[in-house]
């Protein structure tokens, strides 16, 4: 027999995004294996070599998938093998997208992919605290009104769950960077960083009083 009651709290916290993530990525196709994988992996030290020419630290470019699939023609003969490497480089210029482009676009031209953008923030520890305690005070104040409905009150705490979510601001960009010859992108090329938000939701069991 339940001798208590137990409700839901949800709070939010938000705080302006201070990170900004770039997955951009280098493919060739080639009729043999080894040179797709070589020209590849001169390319992609071609783009990193001018992402820390901008300022990029070598640490915040990191690797985060490589490839390599054969190509098929007619009646499933291998025509060939495309290699990839996927680099997420990471930031904290938020007004530095379309400069960080151009110098990755200039070292490898079309062989660029961007595949899209995301915004973050860094240190979500006081987000969390913050979302947290709202969530808290939400779901006191839900026991206490029900408890004053059923004339009883709360006691000690029983047991508490959390839940958290987080969704940083992505923008899909999941197109290749052609056509950029004629003057490339806006160094100031306009970049919404938003804000970024934790939501907390806590399951909180009081013991009648």
């Amino acid at each position: 027999m339940d001798t208590g009651i137990t409700v839901t709290g949800t709070g939010q916290a938000t705080a302006p995004a201070d990170l900004l993530r770039l997955t951009l990525s280098v493919g060739q196709d080639a009729p043999d294996v080894a040179d797709a994988v070589a020209q590849v992996a001169e390319r992609t030290d071609a783009v990193k070599a001018a992402l820390l020419a901008e300022g990029v630290a070598s640490d915040d470019v990191a690797t985060s998938s490589v490839s390599v699939h054969p190509q098929y023609g007619d009646q499933m003969t291998v025509t060939g093998y495309r290699a990839s490497h996927s680099m997420i480089v990471t930031t904290t210029d938020l007004t530095g997208f379309g400069r960080l482009l151009n110098a990755a676009v200039a070292a490898v031209g079309n062989s660029l992919g961007l595949d899209f953008l995301q915004f973050d923030v860094k240190d979500k520890a006081a987000l969390v605290d913050q979302a947290r305690q709202l969530a808290f005070q939400q779901a006191r104040q839900k026991a206490e009104q029900l408890a004053a409905l059923t004339g009883q009150s709360i006691g000690g705490i029983a047991g508490v769950s959390e839940t958290q979510g987080y969704v940083p601001l992505r923008r899909d960009m999941a197109a290749k960077a052609v056509g950029l010859s004629a003057g490339g992108f806006s160094p100031e090329m306009g970049v919404t960083p938003g804000e970024q938000s934790i939501d907390v939701t806590l399951e909180v069991r009081w013991n009648w009083a």
